[in-house]
Formats: C-alpha cells, structure tokens, sequence
C-alpha cells in the first residue's frame, strides 16, 4: 500500500523540531506504510493517508476521544495503546505536532532497543 509522501514531509519536519539525537529517529517501511521509529519503537506512521500513534495504554481512551481518532485494527483486531487519525484530524500542522508529540511522550519512556 502506498503512503502519504506530504504527510511524511509533514512529520519529519516536526520530528527534525525535536531534541532527537543522531541515530535515534529511523524510517523504516513496515504495516504497509512508513514507521518513524525513535530509539527502536514505531512512535508514529502512515498507512494510506491516515496517521498511526503509539501512545500507549495510558493516553488510549483519551485518543480515541479526540476526533478523527479511531482504533487501530489492521488486522481485524484493535492494537490497545496504538490509534489511527484520520486525515481531517492532520491537516492543521498543530494537529499532527500533537499527535507525534503523544508519540514520543510515551515512546521515551520505553527503554532503547
């Protein structure tokens, strides 16, 4: 499946805001899209035109309370801790700042791969 290319100039450029070392943010094709891992864990990606969020079973009812948010369930099942965003909830560059930021608020609190 193809990925937004926009969407990913969008994140990276959020992601090159951020206090990411070098080596720790890597772009890795996986789930049919493109994965932003950060010190080895998927913290956010694309599928199609939509954004995928790990943030983690703390912040996952929140999320899905947003709109544009629904669970992420590419195969059939939801993956608790990780949501979809629909386009409509990215296209303002403040939006999707704060969907990468929940990102990799929870990814630092994993340890690195």
């Amino acid at each position: 499946m193809a990925y937004d290319e926009g969407l990913a100039a969008r994140i990276r450029a959020v992601l090159q805001g951020t206090d990411l070392g070098p080596g720790e943010l890597v772009e890795k094709k996986m789930f049919g899209g493109l994965a932003f891992m950060v010190r080895g864990h998927m913290t956010v990606g694309i599928n199609g035109e939509e954004l995928m969020v790990r943030l983690g079973p703390d912040r996952y009812e929140e999320a899905l309370a947003r709109r544009h948010a629904r669970e992420m369930d590419f195969t059939g099942r939801a993956l608790k801790g990780f949501v979809y965003v629909g386009p409509a909830g990215t296209e303002e560059d403040a939006d999707l700042g704060g969907w990468v930021g929940m990102g990799l608020d929870f990814v630092r609190t994993l340890p690195p791969k």
